[in-house]
């Protein structure tokens, strides 16, 4: 019998993602992958995959799966109720064919990741099977009906007493370092540190966007134009109406106008998972 899970409900999105595939800027394709790798490595490593396994990246909650062969299932990301067969469980649980896992509704956070041993085998584009929205590459948005294969169980499930959930706190503080382009802002680090920003309702995939303090430009600047060069994930590109975009995981891979600085890696993971109205100070770094 071949090992599959039917989708049976995606809530507002959901979508297979993995590591992404990183290294094609040449080509416009941006890394795409989870916007939160650490959540899916640790659901990966609870069910006994390897870190370059896919999973599901369900935005807010609302998936719902049927396996048609016997898995383990793990939900990580912000606390969200998994029930199985109606019935609430802990996660990592086991599910026999035909057995259904329900995902319920986030709290404190955006993204929740599902992985099943043998992750989603869906055919990999240049190496990755994410979805990636911007370039349209890998699987579409998951919808009701779709039937995904799953690879063969292959390691041993990693066991957890206690599995913390992601509490995203109401303001996030995110060191950035500065470039290629603060010169075009007046004193750009006072203006970074004393800059109040909330995520906003636009924010996507493809870049975190904040509504609050405009950044203002040089004199010298403040009517010049940019020729498009390369962005790379957690730029923090700075629009003509002075409200910071920062860039995510589906990002174009070049942009015009002036990236003010970038945000470190470590804390691009919670800011994929910062909801709507989260507040976001910046610390320049260097």
């Amino acid at each position: 019998m071949s090992r599959t899970l039917t989708v049976l409900a995606t809530g507002p999105q959901a979508l297979v993602q993995d590591r992404g595939r990183p290294g094609h800027a040449h080509l416009g394709v941006p890394p795409s992958g989870a916007l939160d790798p650490v959540s899916l490595g640790l659901a990966n490593r609870l069910v006994g995959n390897d870190g370059d396994a896919a999973g599901i990246e369900v935005l807010i909650g609302g998936l719902a799966v049927r396996a048609s062969a016997s898995c383990t299932a793990a939900v990580t990301g912000p606390y969200a109720p998994v029930r199985r067969n109606g019935r609430d469980v802990d996660s990592p649980v086991h599910l026999a064919p035909g057995d259904e896992l329900a995902i319920g509704r986030a709290e404190h956070g955006l993204r929740v990741y599902l992985a099943v041993s043998g992750g989603v085998d869906v055919r990999p584009v240049l190496g990755s099977r994410a979805a990636d929205l911007l370039s349209g590459l890998g699987p579409g948005p998951l919808a009701v009906g779709d039937v995904l294969p799953l690879g063969a169980a292959r390691g041993v499930p990693v066991g957890a007493d206690v599995l913390v959930p992601v509490r995203i706190p109401p303001e996030l503080v995110v060191p950035v370092l500065l470039g290629p382009r603060h010169e075009w802002f007046d004193n750009p680090a006072a203006q970074l540190d004393k800059g109040n920003w909330a995520v906003s309702e636009k924010s996507n995939r493809v870049g975190l966007r904040l509504e609050g303090t405009s950044l203002v430009r040089t004199e010298s600047t403040r009517y010049s134009e940019l020729p498009s060069e390369g962005l790379v994930t957690g730029a923090v590109q700075v629009p003509a109406d002075g409200r910071p975009v920062v860039f995510l995981a589906d990002h174009p891979t070049t942009g015009g106008y002036p990236v003010i600085g970038v945000v470190a890696p470590q804390v691009l993971h919670q800011l994929g998972q910062a909801r709507p109205g989260t507040r976001v100070r910046f610390r320049p770094q260097g």
